[in-house]
């Protein structure tokens, strides 16, 4: 089983390379992504580019969704280092009609990322969207987050609540010395605000329920990568509850990001998973099994996205739904998720 960490912890040694007491899950964001601290070129062997090769595998991400009862909107701030690739998404549950705004910045010019989850502002400006996402102090001892976010069609100004004691999964994934992943996945959060579309307000209360899922990520990442990942958030006999599920890029690394969350605790499930699902008809049932997670997502509508920038890809299939099934908690017990709302997807990149 991967181990815990409890203190917080640089990702990189001095030489650029992961370090290796990073490498463990939390419960809480601890590790400081210190990704700008890069190798002299012979240091880290096998590596000829030496910085060059480092920077342009280097990726950091903040993403965001919020899932309300009537609509969803998500916003993406990211670095790939040559280029900035920003986009605001939203979507009508009712009527099934999608608006969305990509940008990308070449060089990633006027992006702006904190080393540490939480841990300042995040800024991106590029073509017709302007992003915001500031640590929101809150009532508890954690930040929550205030979203904002304008293009032509959609504005939005949200509040993502931490409640006290909730706990949000933190994992190192190291695939070798030089590429190694750190993402923090955060579930279940009540969100509260305005979404506007098209000038027309809509509401989005906590108490409706509305949810949103965080996706925090800092690495240095292979050329060639597939994932799946999967949320879901809402509540399950009268108890909160998160469910984060991911597969294919971390199986064999020894660590995942799996977890159940229950009141605001992280139930961290250390074993790889099966996925399960037709590539031909992605709007069918997905399933997710292990040895504690027999899971299925009923989807109601499938986002599909694509990038090309000469060598450079991503295709993504990501399915909204309905989750149902099981996930045995730390106790032992089985944690229904029937009835969490959240998503399963597909992605492809070359980057």
């Amino acid at each position: 089983m991967l181990a815990e960490i409890t203190d917080p912890v640089d990702l990189c040694l001095p030489s650029g390379a992961l370090n290796p007491a990073a490498v463990g899950w939390t419960r809480t964001p601890l590790h400081r992504a210190n990704l700008r601290v890069l190798a002299d070129k012979h240091a880290l062997l096998g590596d000829p580019l030496g910085r060059a090769a480092m920077w342009s595998r280097t990726k950091r991400w903040e993403y965001w969704c919020v899932i309300t009862p009537t609509h969803i909107v998500s916003l993406t701030v990211s670095s790939l280092n040559y280029a900035g690739v920003h986009q605001v998404w939203a979507l009508d549950r009712a009527t099934g009609e999608e608006v969305d705004c990509s940008a990308t910045a070449p060089l990633g010019r006027d992006v702006r990322m904190p080393s540490r989850c939480g841990g300042g502002p995040v800024r991106a400006r590029a073509g017709r969207l302007a992003i915001a996402v500031d640590p929101d102090s809150g009532e508890g001892p954690r930040p929550g987050a205030r979203l904002r976010g304008i293009t032509p069609r959609v504005r939005f100004d949200l509040t993502v609540e931490v409640p006290p004691g909730h706990e949000s999964l933190g994992v190192v994934v190291p695939w070798n010395e030089r590429q190694f992943q750190y993402t923090v996945k955060d579930v279940a959060l009540p969100v509260s605000g305005s979404l506007w579309i098209d000038g027309e307000e809509i509401a989005v209360d906590a108490d409706a329920p509305s949810w949103a899922v965080q996706d925090f990520g800092r690495g240095r990442w292979p050329y060639s990568v597939v994932w799946n990942w999967g949320t879901g958030s809402g509540v399950v006999d009268g108890v909160v509850t998160g469910l984060q599920l991911g597969g294919k890029w971390t199986d064999g690394t020894g660590a995942t990001e799996n977890a159940l969350t229950v009141d605001g605790r992280v139930h961290y499930l250390g074993e790889d998973l099966s996925w399960a699902y037709d590539v031909t008809d992605r709007s069918a049932p997905w399933f997710v099994t292990g040895p504690r997670v027999q899971v299925r997502l009923e989807p109601f509508h499938e986002r599909v996205s694509s990038m090309r920038l000469g060598v450079i890809s991503s295709q993504n299939h990501q399915c909204f739904g309905t989750w149902s099934g099981w996930v045995v908690d730390d106790d032992g017990a089985r944690r229904s998720v029937d009835g969490l709302v959240g998503f399963a997807e597909d992605v492809v990149n070359r980057w």
